[in-house]
């Protein structure tokens, strides 16, 4: 594997003659693996590579019916936080960004990571109680989280409207210093780069149709669009689509899938130094390294598979925006695009054993799965080299829904579900 650094940049620049390798090679599957996971997204392929770094299992096969991170990993507002509310899921999300924060070094490939943090706005008086239940658990959890007067949440952002007239007044905000963006492709691609130098196949534009069960129940293996693959072990990791895939083996899983937008700006110079997002009007916002304004809100309120959306809903996103930042009424959009999601009836997610021995799901991220890559990645893998849950995602059980011990995080999600 190709080490990046300056001096191999200058060096290859030089020599001309010698072409850089490939990141990854597009493998062709073979008969059989120890396992396979399905969906080639940031959650799938860190698992893979975790698989065969930390365990030992290098056998995997990642496959994905498109391209690898054409799903919700290339279609992502790319924000990381863990400020959640209950005491699993704080756990849950620290971990993922205790391993964001090495994960480029780990990696030898840039993810952007930037800790510019994440605001989160207060407009009414049961806003600030909320957050302010927010900061008090999130301290006694270990997480970062501090309280803002409207005055210090405009020093922290300056295009922010504080005036006591406005449509959406600010009365303070919750800030994770801690928090921030990365780069959504480098993540794929630089977890797939060590994942395949470490001998798994990634297999492209490859739909699984279904998932094998032998005569005893447990996993055989899946059905592919290139035949059919033999494994002991299948980890189903296809976010908006995995209830399909799931149905294939016998299993209905509680998920709704629906269409999560987003848009971006014309490019400006650097004007807003953090994240910032608005639970009340539904709304959230950063700036990109190339100057664009990323935008997005909430999911559409029907559920579909389409990667499309409504308009309304970026018209009522974009009226939010230019009420809470009146400087940029002026900006032009440039291109919108969705994703599809799949949200849990408590909004939280799915990360464990399935009644079908051998088969293990990832799911139910709603909003939340970009933040969650490293640490979703790490556990997923760590469950199914083990077949038992990490203390850390062992309450995110899909018996959870049987026996009524729910994780409802709907508030601390910050947009509507």
């Amino acid at each position: 594997m190709t080490h990046f650094s300056a001096l191999s940049l200058l060096r290859h620049a030089v020599r001309r003659t010698k072409p850089w390798t490939s990141q990854w090679p597009d493998a062709q599957p073979k008969a059989e693996y120890d396992v396979v996971i399905v969906g080639a997204g940031g959650h799938g392929l860190g698992a893979a590579y975790y698989l065969a770094r930390e365990h030992g299992i290098t056998n995997v096969a990642v496959i994905d019916k498109g391209w690898l991170g054409g799903g919700n990993t290339g279609r992502n507002t790319t924000i990381i936080r863990s400020n959640y509310l209950y005491d699993e899921s704080a756990r849950l999300y620290d971990h993922a960004v205790d391993l964001w924060d090495g994960l480029a070094q780990e990696l030898n490939y840039n993810v952007m990571f930037s800790k510019r943090g994440v605001m989160m706005l207060a407009h009414t008086v049961h806003d600030v109680q909320s957050f302010q239940r927010h900061v008090h658990s999130n301290r006694l959890n270990g997480v970062d989280n501090a309280w803002l007067t409207p005055q210090q949440a405009q020093e922290f952002c300056p295009p922010l409207d504080i005036s006591r007239s406005a449509r959406y007044p600010v009365l303070g905000a919750a800030l994770q210093r801690r928090a921030g963006t990365a780069r959504h492709d480098a993540v794929a691609w630089g977890y797939a780069r060590a994942a395949a130098a470490r001998g798994v196949d990634i297999i492209q534009n490859c739909p699984v149709t279904a998932i094998r069960r032998g005569a005893d129940g447990a996993v055989t293996g899946v059905e592919t669009a290139r035949g059919v693959i033999r494994a002991r072990k299948v980890a189903v990791s296809a976010a908006g689509h995995t209830s399909v895939v799931m149905d294939s083996a016998g299993l209905r899983l509680p998920l709704e899938s629906f269409p999560l937008q987003a848009l971006v700006s014309e490019p400006v110079k650097p004007v807003f130094p953090c994240v910032v997002m608005s639970n009340a009007v539904h709304a959230y916002i950063s700036q990109s390294d190339k100057g664009e304004l990323v935008i997005g809100s909430g999911t559409d309120q029907y559920t579909s598979y389409s990667q499309r959306g409504g308009l309304p809903l970026i018209e009522h996103t974009l009226a939010s925006i230019c009420e809470i930042f009146p400087l940029f009424t002026r900006m032009r959009m440039l291109r919108k695009w969705g994703g599809i999601v799949d949200v849990t009836p408590d909004r939280s997610p799915i990360l464990g054993k399935t009644p079908v021995p051998g088969l293990y799901v990832n799911c139910g991220w709603g909003t939340g799965g970009f933040k969650a890559t490293p640490g979703a990645a790490h556990l997923l893998a760590h469950t199914i080299a083990r077949d038992a849950p990490h203390p850390i995602n062992a309450p995110f059980t899909l018996d959870r829904f049987r026996t009524g011990r729910l994780i409802d995080e709907a508030a601390a999600a910050a947009v509507a579900h």
